[in-house]
């Protein structure tokens, strides 16, 4: 075997970038915990002593946002590990998981904020304006400092973009609250708390099933979104000798990386043919679908199993 030390270099210092960028990527993570949780003591204060209930829930929602960025610096590092004989897929779906108990925790908090603010209306409360606003401008700041921080790491990560949608919301609450502190010194209107409180509630819940769907079709293993069977089957029918294709499976393992398995039935029976069919098949489910991991079953025309004929459902 013969050594090529330029390819060596070249591949250890691709690995070690790989490494860098990884170990970047968590420290942002690290950074953004550390901000929300200081944020978060901050608001709590700020909100008991002010009086302030959409304060509260944006401290409320504000821990919540630690334990999410917290749960997706655990679930990124988990990802990482290799295949082994227990995940023969490795552990990338730690990522999808992590976006699931992120999001749930979301959908919790808004019921919880909604309660919240439906007691406050019979029992209305005094706010401190001045300190309500004070507060909510520092958490507006931090929270936009966190979604910057994530903003290039969650384009392609479904884990982060969920942990980035907790500070996203709360820097719009942010802005909500200092609306609430200006209309309480303005204009006395105390309901405003309540209203924003709702409001936020609301856009929170509206933006966590949104995501929530992405997530449970990955972890139901169903088709990729916008991907359909009928154009996936027909164009893969068109390779030459090609007859039929069936018993067709797309899923998913995590955000980015798509598996595909079928039946195919050909007529044409020499091996070398058979290869050339297999490598076009595969071209197109990669250059089309974007599926780079694909199981094909090949079938010679009326050799088919009756196994397969009397159980496999076509397409």
């Amino acid at each position: 075997m013969f050594f090529r030390p330029g390819y060596l270099n070249l591949t250890f210092m691709s690995h070690q970038h790989h490494h860098d960028h990884e170990n970047l990527s968590d420290s942002r993570l690290v950074v953004a915990i550390i901000l929300n949780l200081l944020l978060s003591l901050a608001e709590a204060v700020g909100g008991i002593l002010g009086g302030s209930l959409s304060l509260v829930a944006d401290a409320v929602h504000n821990f919540n946002d630690c334990a999410s960025l917290f749960i997706a610096l655990v679930a990124r590092r988990v990802s990482r590990r290799q295949a082994d004989e227990f995940r023969t897929f490795g552990y990338r779906r730690a990522e999808v998981i992590g976006a699931l108990i992120n999001l749930t925790a979301l959908i919790l908090v808004s019921i919880y904020l909604i309660y919240e603010a439906i007691t406050r209306y019979f029992q209305p409360q005094v706010i401190h304006g001045w300190m309500v606003i004070g507060i909510a401008a520092i958490a507006l700041f931090v929270d936009v400092a966190t979604v910057l921080l994530l903003r290039v790491l969650g384009k392609s990560n479904l884990n982060v973009r969920a942990a980035a949608l907790h500070n996203l919301s709360d820097a719009l609450a942010s802005v909500a609250v200092i609306i609430v502190g200006v209309g309480v010194l303005v204009w006395d209107l105390n309901l405003l708390d309540v209203v924003v409180t709702l409001i936020i509630a609301g856009y929170i819940l509206w933006q966590s099933f949104d995501m929530l769907q992405l997530t449970m079709g990955i972890l139901m293993e169903s088709v990729p979104a916008g991907l359909k069977i009928q154009d996936l089957q027909a164009e893969l029918a068109n390779v030459a000798d090609v007859i039929d294709v069936h018993h067709i499976h797309v899923w998913q393992v995590d955000e980015h990386h798509r598996i595909f398995e079928a039946h195919v039935v050909i007529a044409v029976a020499d091996f070398h043919e058979m290869e050339s069919i297999k490598n076009e098949m595969k071209r197109i489910l990669n250059d089309s679908f974007e599926i780079s991991h694909s199981t094909l079953e090949f079938e010679i025309q009326g050799h088919a199993s009756a196994h397969d004929t009397a159980l496999i459902p076509k397409h």
